[in-house]
């Protein structure tokens, strides 16, 4: 009986690690992209993975890591107010979800549903991919994410960036298995290597990191205007996490929104978000690749997830795996991050396309139409701007404009009146 069991724990364990590789790629181009410390990145979403699990009575399947929903905020914040500030904002996000989660608790998810139909949830999700897309390019043109400084020359970053996203295409789409759910690991690793050949990998760093050391953990500062700033960009989070729920849902043939319940799940993903701010780490969000990996493997068993996360707090600890990270060319990242930024705005589209939102009614295309300008633009509203402008413009509009059965589209509406 004793080695069946050790059996067990073992296929667990390397189950686990598995599912850590699959989120893995996503996981440390977060804080790559915004400057933030990769192993930070590891430790906290550890630490968030397994809070969640905690706060949900460990019945979801689900792995909980860095969201790309924050990039652009997380970027102009540094810029503005300075690290300490911005997760200081982030802090606040993670209370956001937490009040949310009681408002849930108190009165139910029928405001929610009111709040944030699909033609409000559609195009902010939308806005989070096609509002980074000049991110990607600037990176896979060898330049830093806000295109002010020339790292690479471009000849040689475009050529290096296109075969990684070539190598991360052919991933996704003709791997088989459990390979298909690593494309960004292929493209990373054959980026690298070119990267190396052409003389433009740094392996300093590597050298002259300990192998054992503590990440290096930031503490947050508060001001009001980081605050302000931050706690409207956790609606598309928020958005996201609803969706991600009814996937692995979906996928294990139960209905999460009522056991443990949606106020359950969001109040663990607000903790873990305010405890990855607190270490210097950025925000958590469910994952769906990780949700895509449990549909491959037919592995529902939640256990696997504790594993995963003690796995990355435990590769947070190896101070030459961050060191390594951090020597990831741009250009690498900047092709890989063209097909990811892109996919994020596909899954906005297919919200819509799903609920079947009928867009030749006005009042759906004027908030989708105001959405997509106010966010891929750039406007600027007082302390609004990106995404958290976006995401309130949508919701305000949705609210006040007449017809708000025309928000669900077709299918939700005659599925009501069956």
């Amino acid at each position: 009986m004793q080695d069946h069991s050790t059996d067990s724990t073992w296929k667990q364990a390397i189950a686990g690690s598995q599912m850590l590789l699959v989120a893995f790629g996503a996981l440390v181009l977060m804080p790559l992209i915004t400057g933030l410390d990769p192993n930070v990145a590891l430790f906290t979403a550890g630490v968030g993975t397994l809070i969640f699990h905690i706060v949900t009575g460990g019945q979801i399947p689900i792995f909980l890591a860095s969201s790309f929903a924050f990039i652009a905020p997380v970027i102009a914040s540094k810029g503005k107010f300075g690290l300490e500030e911005t997760l200081g904002g982030l802090m606040a996000a993670g209370i956001l979800y937490i009040i949310l989660s009681g408002a849930i608790k108190l009165r139910g998810t029928g405001f929610v549903t009111r709040l944030l139909p699909p033609v409000v949830i559609g195009p902010v999700i939308m806005v989070i991919g096609l509002g980074l897309a000049p991110v990607a390019v600037h990176m896979a043109s060898g330049r830093t994410g806000d295109g002010a400084v020339q790292l690479i020359p471009e000849a040689t970053a475009l050529w290096i960036a296109m075969t990684s996203l070539i190598v991360t295409i052919v991933a996704s789409v003709w791997a088989k298995g459990i390979f298909r759910l690593i494309p960004i690991m292929f493209g990373v690793i054959v980026g690298y290597v070119l990267s190396a050949l052409a003389g433009i990998v740094d392996t300093t760093p590597i050298q002259q990191a300990p192998w054992l050391a503590v990440p290096n953990f930031v503490a947050p500062a508060f001001s009001w205007g980081a605050i302000l700033f931050m706690i409207p960009v956790a609606i598309a989070p928020a958005i996201e996490h609803i969706g991600d729920i009814l996937a692995i849902g979906n996928v294990t043939r139960k209905n999460y929104l009522e056991k443990p319940g949606l106020h359950r799940t969001l109040l663990g993903d607000g903790l873990a978000t305010s405890a990855a701010a607190m270490f210097g780490g950025p925000p958590n969000t469910t994952y769906s690749e990780v949700t895509g990996a449990v549909m491959l493997t037919r592995n529902f068993n939640p256990k696997v997830m504790w594993w995963a996360a003690c796995t990355a707090i435990v590769l947070a600890f190896v101070g030459k795996f961050g060191a390594a990270l951090q020597t990831i060319p741009v250009p690498v990242m900047g092709g890989i991050l063209c097909l990811l930024f892109g996919s994020i705005a596909v899954v906005g589209m297919s919200t819509l396309i799903r609920h079947q939102v009928d867009l030749s009614q006005a009042r759906n295309l004027v908030i989708v139409g105001v959405t997509l300008v106010f966010g891929i633009g750039g406007m600027v509203l007082g302390h609004l701007e990106g995404i958290a402008l976006c995401a309130v413009a949508a919701i305000i509009l949705n609210l006040i404009l007449p017809g708000s059965r025309e928000a669900w589209g077709k299918a939700i509406y005659e599925h009501k009146e069956d």
